[in-house]
């Protein structure tokens, strides 16, 4: 098959489980700094979500996330054109699903079983921490989350609790850090420029800056955790490792 994949989160699933001589064209987002597979992204050809400059490639499979909007599924597949839908991954089990998934559309069940084999033996390796140990995950915009997303079950993973004890993304909670305070910080984003503070961002208020300054931190880079993908192993042996004081502001 002679594949074409439309956005930078289908990106990685291509360019990590299919040779290169079968990709037709990736998007032109594959090699920014928020995409994991940036390195071997280059030299790939690429193409724009648009229908016109896709059907000119004439591809035998069309791979996607979000790319092409909510209507592109069903316009391809009219234009005789097999879409792969990369899915949704809310938790680590659901990821190993969507791998084994993207292995079999795409014609390598034997590389993905290898990248679930290595995403399990990571896993277990991770060492346990003392019960109780928390971490705050903290974005430049002001946001945290809890139970219910990806970034939680992320801590969950790493042998920690989360500090947050509301589900879903919220700002962070400024009353409870006034008097209480993580462990460590998970510090996401801020070596890039996605989400930077604006005036009524809740990082700009002091007791936010003091969680940086004053709590030992981890970085994590945006494309460990952009995409729900296997590099999510990054982030989660980055917050198990013992971590870092230091100003991150």
């Amino acid at each position: 098959m002679r594949i074409v994949s439309l956005d930078y989160c289908s990106d990685q699933f291509v360019l990590k489980l299919v040779d290169r001589e079968r990709v037709l064209a990736i998007s032109p987002d594959a090699v920014k700094d928020f995409s994991y597979m940036r390195d071997a992204a280059v030299g790939y050809p690429s193409v724009r979500p648009r229908a016109e400059e896709v059907l000119a490639l004439h591809p035998d499979l069309i791979v996607r996330s979000y790319g092409g909007g909510p209507q592109a599924v069903g316009f391809f597949e009219r234009a005789g054109i097999p879409v792969l839908q990369v899915g949704y991954a809310p938790d680590i089990e659901t990821i190993k699903s969507v791998i084994t998934n993207m292995g079999e559309g795409l014609d390598e069940p034997e590389r993905a079983a290898a990248v679930v084999a290595e995403m399990e033996a990571r896993l277990a390796a991770i060492e346990p921490h003392p019960p109780g140990t928390s971490v705050l995950y903290m974005t430049p915009s002001g946001f945290t989350s809890g139970e219910g997303s990806l970034v939680h079950e992320m801590i969950l993973a790493a042998g920690l609790e989360n500090f947050q004890d509301q589900p879903g993304w919220r700002s962070l909670p400024l009353e409870r850090l006034a008097y209480e305070h993580p462990d460590r910080v998970a510090a996401a984003f801020f070596g890039s420029f996605t989400n930077h503070p604006d005036a009524w961002s809740p990082m700009r208020h002091p007791i936010a800056r003091a969680q940086l300054r004053e709590r030992p931190s981890v970085g994590l880079e945006g494309a460990w955790t952009s995409c729900s993908g296997w590099f999510i192993l990054d982030a989660i042996e980055a917050l198990s490792a013992q971590p870092e004081g230091g100003d991150n502001e």
